[in-house]
């Protein structure tokens, strides 16, 4: 029969074999392959809930389940990469990255003598603090940009518009005379 002594309560081997066999024929008895549900009441064939209590949402389950789920904690980087693609925020963030990270993006030396001022449109407008830091900054934008490339991602900064030191105003209130602006007239 089964290789058990009579008298004897199965063991081991003899024990899974007559618990396989009892579902094997309790498979037979429903009309389905062993491991297989078959379909009842509220349920689809793949075993999951349709309807289920009253006033339940049909496709919510109240599990998660052994595998990743939206419901499981996530990191809050993901989320937040997640909510600003969603919303369309990326190119404001990173935008502002190059402002927060102006000097790891460019160098402690040029970041000393230059501070971005404005980036609209792909254009990154620079204040140098003098007229020869402005010079070297022309000669090194195309390096300032693959740098800025790399740390920040191709297309945010497209180009770059450098200026000098700004002169002081002469104008005073809110009338002025059309005109070259102060002379030399002492002399």
């Amino acid at each position: 029969m089964d290789g058990t002594p009579a008298g004897s309560s199965p063991q081991g081997r003899d024990l899974a074999r007559a618990a396989l066999r009892a579902a094997k024929e309790r498979a037979a008895a429903r009309g389905t392959e062993p491991g297989v549900r078959k379909p009842g009441p509220g349920r689809t064939s793949g075993g999951r809930v349709v309807s289920g209590l009253p006033g339940q949402n049909p496709l919510r389950r109240r599990w998660s389940g052994p595998g990743s789920d939206e419901r499981d904690p996530q990191p809050f980087g993901r989320l937040m990469s997640r909510m600003s693609s969603q919303f369309g925020w990326n190119t404001r963030i990173a935008n502002g990255r190059v402002f927060g990270q102006w000097p790891a993006l460019v160098g402690a030396e040029v970041a000393e003598h230059a501070q971005p001022v404005a980036l609209t449109d792909g254009e990154l407008t620079v204040r140098a603090s003098s007229t020869a830091w402005a010079t070297q900054l022309r000669l090194l934008q195309r390096q300032l940009l693959a740098r800025i490339a790399a740390g920040v991602g191709h297309g945010v900064v497209t180009r770059m518009r450098i200026q000098g030191p700004t002169a002081p105003s002469w104008r005073k209130g809110p009338r002025h005379i059309q005109g070259r602006g102060p002379r030399d007239t002492y002399g």
